[in-house]
């Protein structure tokens, strides 16, 4: 009787000394454990045509304090590039691919075009609602508009509000006799007209749909606004808030204001946003990305203009310290302010690695836990360690665009830009050195130069044609009257897609 007590208190004892030893192991398997951590609420704010220097943080007299708010607690970056034009830099930002890779590399859709984002590419928000997201966009597509099937209800957004063509008036929403105004694909003239500001407008309805969100998902919101692309309209009472800052009598000073007031009036937006997401309690997980399509415009051939556009006798937009601007591949045109907030996982910090507007699409899947797709693969990066950890650029070069005519490409801190036309000209700057891209140094590196080109060429070789240049001659006479056709059915693989091949013996 005794051996067996004795043997059942050494197996008790056996067993309590086996579950000290695992529970002393606990906190180290708990520590090894990843936490899981909701997935970010994730807001894209892209601006039109402003200019690099014009936002308060960046030493303008033009009223931005939810913006200078965003840069003092975000991540500012400092070498950030789009494209010099809407179509291109905007395809860049929702694709993570550059336009040159599917025909979008050259100028923007005009209103008669029948051409958009080609509709095998896969966008940020078709790829996001893969992850869970729910997804909404307000404000200015420019994607494509002849068909439906470019429209952005169907490129990924469950939910959609703005114009899809390029420029429209701020407040009737007018474009080529037509109003270019949609909820979901019900164009609002048709259903239930609307009266108001365009980027007012577009701030109620982003305001709304944060109010609305049903927060057991995380949201994506793509507010893309108009402002401050021409024609140069805004309230008469924000105009006016300008006029000891701006004064004159001349239309250019009138231009200066108004275009003041439409940037006051995004960042005004901006607010609203960052209050509603306050009262929700999403405001610290949800990361927030702010630039711009393009630089500041700056004075270019009027037949860079889409007929009907309003062609200023100049322009009010300040791209300093950067040369050029808007059309252009000089710094001014492509490098552009942008800023990254996410107060859960960001500190305040400025970046001056080289990055592009399609490291976006790539770095935000990776923190979604999302995929692109495999057969589209993205030409930006995941630069989330340098956004957060300040490490290098993921880039051994960016390619600032390439065209049948030109292009520039940029490798540490040597940028190269390449005319192709007669006579032709390539340039070299060293930007770490001449940010202002005044002294060109070509002759003194034609190493370098050799290089660049070759690069340049290389990514020219594999550039699709141009679907503008495609486009452009067939439509020269009707080109400024709008092509909505609910029966168009896009061929994106079809004849347009064929570029003429000579004679061998030509």
């Amino acid at each position: 009787m005794q051996q067996t007590i004795n043997k059942g208190i050494a197996i008790a004892t056996s067993l309590l000394l086996f579950l000290s030893g695992m529970l002393s192991l606990l906190p180290s398997a708990l520590a090894a454990t990843p936490v899981l951590k909701p997935k970010p609420n994730i807001i894209v704010i892209l601006a039109d045509d402003l200019g690099n220097a014009d936002l308060g943080y960046r030493g303008s007299e033009i009223r931005t304090p939810n913006i200078d708010q965003l840069a003092a607690t975000g991540v500012r970056l400092e070498s950030y590039y789009g494209l010099p034009l809407c179509t291109p830099g905007r395809a860049a930002l929702l694709t993570g691919r550059y336009p040159m890779r599917y025909g979008l590399q050259t100028n923007v859709i005009f209103d008669a075009h029948r051409y958009g984002l080609p509709t095998d590419e896969v966008t940020l928000p078709q790829a996001l609602k893969g992850a869970g997201y729910e997804t909404a966009m307000v404000g200015k597509w420019h994607l494509g508009h002849a068909s439906t099937d470019y429209w952005p209800q169907n490129r990924g957004f469950d939910y959609f509000y703005g114009n899809v063509m390029g420029e429209v008036d701020y407040f009737t929403k007018e474009r080529g006799g037509v109003i270019d105004w949609q909820r979901n694909g019900e164009r609002l003239e048709i259903v239930a007209p609307e009266d108001g500001y365009y980027t007012e407008l577009i701030g109620d309805e982003a305001v709304k749909l944060i109010h609305q969100h049903d927060q057991s998902n995380p949201f994506f919101l793509y507010f893309s606004s108009l402002a401050p692309h021409t024609p140069f309209e805004a309230p008469e009472e924000d105009i006016k808030a300008y006029e000891d800052v701006f004064p004159g009598d001349e239309q250019k000073d009138v231009d200066k204001r108004t275009y003041a007031a439409m940037i006051t009036s995004i960042d005004t937006q901006i607010g609203r946003m960052l209050d509603a997401l306050e009262e929700e309690g999403m405001r610290e997980n949800t990361l927030i990305f702010f630039s711009t399509d393009n630089g500041g415009g700056a004075e270019r051939p009027e037949i860079f203009y889409a007929p009907g556009a309003t062609v200023p006798d100049s322009l009010p937009s300040s791209n300093e310290p950067f040369r050029g601007g808007k059309l252009g591949l000089y710094e001014g045109g492509v490098r552009l302010p942008a800023i990254i907030n996410w107060p859960a996982q960001l500190q305040p910090a400025e970046v001056n690695e080289p990055l592009d507007h399609v490291d976006i699409m790539p770095t935000l899947l990776a923190l979604a836990d999302a995929e692109g797709s495999a057969d589209h693969p993205f030409d930006g990066k995941n630069a989330w360690a340098t956004i957060a950890e300040g490490a290098l650029s993921p880039h051994e070069e960016i390619l600032i665009n390439v065209e049948t005519y030109r292009g520039a490409i940029r490798k540490g801190n040597w940028k190269l830009i390449k005319y192709a036309t007669f006579p032709g000209k390539t340039e070299l700057f060293d930007l770490s050195q001449d940010k202002e891209e005044q002294i060109d140094v070509a002759w003194l590196h034609p190493d370098i130069v050799e290089y660049l080109e070759a690069r340049l060429v290389a990514y020219a070789e594999e550039q699709k044609f141009s679907e503008w240049f495609k486009a452009q001659p067939q439509f020269m006479d009707d080109q400024g009257i709008p092509y909505f056709d609910p029966d168009y059915e896009v061929d994106d693989g079809g004849p347009l897609d064929q570029i003429p091949v000579l004679p061998e013996n030509f």
